[in-house]
């Protein structure tokens, strides 16, 4: 199983902030980024998906 850490991703070069940890899915409608973990939660976030390591269970979003 791959789960994720999903990070707010800053272009100042400050420190990402992380959104939500062992996301297990990722929806994409538009602007409007869904992550759910592996128990379920969601939360929805609007802005662009930046970079996607799933090899290294991070993800980076430049969030609105």
């Amino acid at each position: 199983m791959c789960l994720s850490t999903v990070y707010s991703h800053t272009s100042s070069g400050g420190e990402d902030q992380v959104i939500m940890e062992f996301v297990a899915k990722i929806e994409i409608d538009g602007d409007q980024i869904t992550l759910t973990d592996v128990m379920g939660e969601r939360r929805t976030v609007t802005g662009t998906l930046k970079m996607a390591d799933l090899t290294g269970a991070v993800v980076k979003i430049d969030c609105v």
